[in-house]
């Protein structure tokens, strides 16, 4: 750019977006990040939800006892049975910004979304969207192309149902190699109907309903034998709460407002773990130690209020400045609610109780326990200078930390964050000069981790590894002060590579679960083969092709045709940073660690990493005979 043109500031400078050119400019104002279906606040995700959160608000207000939800490849069709949208304005709702009934408080009362923009952003960000409403024996269809109208149809007469239905493909322009994860809808589904007893949720010949709230949202999460006593469950107008204890380590919850999954938390949240910790100590009319009172709680806890209001357009957290209905303020209103709701229940159940303080008690005994070992821990990491050998932070820590920049805004930036766990000084090199310095970072391990299976979180102190990995991430004491966002585990696709990768989850799993159940754990994907043309004299015209399975090399040795040169590689350090960085920047492919309900976290370790049992050598040498047969098919 000429050193005129940066100075050339005129009336030509200021551009108008139309609505669906802002949104599809800037997605992330209004649907976070976009990201592949790997994480469940993904794009395509919040697009299903920002659809199916309109059905939800009207079961809410008593219309539409069912949602039908279907996803087939990559086209999705959600139908209530509602009130249907007012048949004059359906192109409107769709396709103008700040237009809606929300904005009427008798029509949406405590409704989570009130800023006009959902299902705008579903049509801007979509290939193909379509909305149909039906109303008291007459349809109206509408359909867009990218937010652009491309066909409105008249109103006519119907045999069908009351309601909206919406069906829309996201467009892969803008959601690039995307995929749904069958995990993460059903946890979506599920989260609906734990919220809104009752409703029934039907999605591609699947059922979900619930009959008990939050409770049996908490008996999913938990296994039986694992709680320390029954699922306290509380409810009352406008708020529903659910507590337990189990043998794991950290603290877990799930926040919601108005029934949406508040994954970062906010006010609400902040306010259960205060007026918790005071009931206790009123109760027990002890002062215990906040972190005893709430180490290996499991809870959920879900309010409704009139226009809350939320630190982005994807309401992950509750803001700060909200009041319970021109009332007291939400701290408040959920401290005067468990000093009373829950102080009554402690003293109508008092093996509850008693079960409840040896918990605590027990968390006492083993903190006090662990105090001179952190302390020499906490001096070792520091004298290991953490920054310089194990760690090559990335620059946003250090500028916003340096700067002391407001607390909010460095949590939104903190989502951005990465670190990789390498093995190996090869494989870290690789990754650091290929990185993006500004919120990616690389932890490098020198050899195989310790099997952390069965210790107590005395290994974590005492072995230098853990320790400083420990540090790196910030997790000591609990994960809301984690620096980064996405840990991925990155490690040859070798047998080394394996066992190194089973053990760092190991000791994710044994000491910290909340992290790979709040989805902050991944796998990187990285390929296996680089399936190119024979280098000639013109290099820029050299098709690449890289593949991250034998299935994938097949098709590109197909596509190349001829005789393709084709690179194995064996470990990350033998890629080469040019190539490096195509793998960990936009087209990054990670796999997520997730937990499933039936999952129970000590069950698994023990199967893979406890003892050499009969079972696990069948399954071993089960699996290793389909390996076998897979490789003479291949060699065929």
């Amino acid at each position: 750019m000429a050193e005129k043109d940066l100075f050339d500031y005129n009336e030509e400078s200021i551009k108008s977006l139309d609505w669906k050119d802002h949104i599809r400019l800037r997605p992330g104002m209004y649907i976070g990040k976009l990201g592949d279906g790997s994480s469940p606040d993904d794009g395509i995700y919040v697009l299903l939800k920002e659809v199916i959160d309109n059905c939800i608000d009207e079961h809410t207000m008593g219309f539409g006892k069912h949602v039908d939800v279907e996803i087939k490849s990559k086209t999705v069709s959600v139908r209530d049975y509602g009130r249907g949208i007012p048949l004059g304005k359906v192109v409107d709702v769709v396709s103008k910004i700040n237009t809606g009934a929300k904005y009427d408080s008798k029509a949406f009362q405590k409704s989570v979304g009130l800023n006009g923009v959902g299902t705008k952003a579903v049509n801007a960000l979509s290939e193909f969207f379509k909305v149909t409403s039906v109303r008291e024996g007459k349809q109206k269809t509408a359909e867009f192309e990218r937010g652009k109208l491309i066909k409105d149809d008249k109103e006519s007469k119907t045999t069908e149902e009351n309601g909206t239905a919406v069906t829309f493909i996201p467009d892969e322009k803008i959601f690039k190699n995307y995929h749904y994860i069958q995990e993460f809808l059903d946890n979506q589904f599920w989260n609906y109907c734990f919220l809104n007893a009752g409703l029934v949720i039907n999605y591609n010949g699947n059922r979900y309903v619930s009959k008990n709230g939050l409770l049996d949202l908490l008996q999913r999460k938990t296994i039986e034998e694992e709680l320390r006593y029954p699922i306290i469950h509380l409810k009352g107008e406008d708020i529903e709460i659910a507590i337990t204890h189990n043998n794991q380590y950290g603290e877990e919850y799930y926040s919601f407002v108005n029934g949406q999954f508040t994954t970062q938390g906010g006010t609400h949240l902040g306010g259960f773990r205060e007026g918790y910790v005071k009931t206790i100590r009123d109760f027990y009319k002890k002062d215990y130690d906040a972190a005893d009172i709430r180490g290996s709680i499991c809870a959920a806890i879900s309010i409704r209020v009139q226009e809350p209001v939320f630190e982005s357009q994807t309401k992950t957290k509750l803001g700060s400045h909200i009041m319970y209905e021109k009332g007291p303020a939400v701290k408040s209103f959920i401290a005067d609610f468990l000093g009373k709701e829950l102080n009554n229940f402690l003293h109508k159940n008092p093996p509850i109780a008693d079960a409840l303080k040896r918990r605590i008690e027990q968390n006492e005994r083993e903190r006090k326990d662990m105090a001179g070992i952190k302390k020499l821990a906490n001096e070792r990491a520091k004298k290991a200078n953490l920054h310089n050998k194990k760690l090559r932070d990335c620059r946003y820590h250090f500028n916003d930390e340096a700067e002391g920049k407001n607390k909010d805004e460095v949590n939104a930036k903190r989502m951005e964050t990465t670190l990789f766990i390498t093995e190996g000084d090869s494989a870290s090199g690789s990754i650091t000069k290929s990185r993006n310095v500004e919120t990616q970072a690389v932890f490098s391990l020198r050899g195989k981790p310790l099997n952390s299976f069965g210790l107590t979180k005395k290994i974590v102190y005492e072995n230098e590894e853990f320790n400083l990995l420990q540090h790196a991430l910030n997790i000591e004491a609990g994960y809301e002060d984690l620096r980064y966002n996405n840990i991925v585990i990155a490690t040859d696709a070798d047998v080394d590579g394996m066992h190194i990768r089973l053990l760092l989850m190991t000791f994710f799993l044994q000491f910290f679960p909340d992290l790979v159940k709040n989805g902050h754990v991944y796998i990187l994907e990285t390929p296996l083969f680089r399936v190119r043309t024979m280098p000639g004299k013109n290099k820029e015209k050299q098709e690449t092709i890289y593949c991250y399975d034998e299935n994938e090399k097949q098709k590109a040795i197909q596509k190349i045709g001829g005789k393709p040169e084709i690179t194995r590689f064996k470990g990350l350090g033998e890629i080469s940073p040019d190539e490096f960085g195509k793998f960990i920047g936009e087209n990054i492919r990670l796999q997520p660690v997730m937990l499933l309900p039936e999952m129970h976290i000590q069950q698994l370790l023990e199967y893979y990493m406890g003892k050499n049992t009969p079972s696990r050598q069948d399954f071993i040498i089960d699996n290793l005979k389909v390996e076998v047969d897979l490789v003479e098919e291949i060699i065929s």
